[in-house]
């Protein structure tokens, strides 16, 4: 088959492949508008945006993650330390405590009994939490003006110094500067991050 060049006034020879396109593309052309094919166009593009936010499983994508390690308790008493009961000896906080809990003597963890004072000095720890796994400055501080409380006493060695070094040693009673020289129990407070 031949066809002629208007230009030129040649005649030339269609390729099969030529004529295979022209076939088609005429018989989509008869059979639908400018406006279908771009609104086809448009929907195609519309959907090729939203298939990245389809809810797929991309397992061969997740990477596993391992769980944390617990972080190794840094002494004996901080591998029994609980976090629930502030009035057990094995409260966290009392990883330096000596003498009686005024959470269990009608005051709390860090506030003292009616009818007593806090002492103006303490003497400080560094307890492990193991429900965060940090540790923390905690400073120890006696109230005084009553009797001792009737609860039993607990004791705490982490840290302790001898009494040359009285800022980490917890036999000393810390009454001084309250007007009264009676120990009746001693609150912990943290004071800060140690970590």
């Amino acid at each position: 088959m031949t066809q002629s060049d208007p230009s030129s006034g040649r005649e030339m020879r269609a390729n099969p492949l030529d004529r295979v396109t022209e076939r088609l593309i005429r018989h989509v052309a008869g059979h639908s508008s400018r406006r279908s094919l771009l609104g086809r166009l448009g929907a195609w593009a519309t959907f090729g945006a939203l298939v990245p936010v389809l809810p797929v499983e991309r397992v061969s994508a997740a990477t596993p993650t391992k769980a944390a390690p617990s972080p190794k308790a840094p002494s004996p008493f901080a591998a029994k330390a609980q976090t629930t009961d502030p009035t057990a000896c094995n409260y966290w906080r009392y990883c330096a405590i000596d003498g009686f809990l005024c959470a269990s003597c009608g005051g709390g963890i860090h506030s003292c009994p009616p009818g007593t004072r806090p002492s103006p000095t303490s003497w400080i720890g560094t307890c492990f939490n193991p429900g965060d796994g940090q540790s923390y400055l905690v400073a120890y501080r006696d109230c005084c003006g009553q009797d001792a409380c009737s609860q039993p006493a607990c004791l705490g060695t982490d840290g302790d110094q001898p009494s040359y070094r009285p800022q980490a040693n917890n036999d000393i009673i810390w009454c001084f500067g309250t007007g009264a020289l009676v120990y009746n129990c001693s609150t912990s407070v943290i004071v800060g991050n140690a970590s």
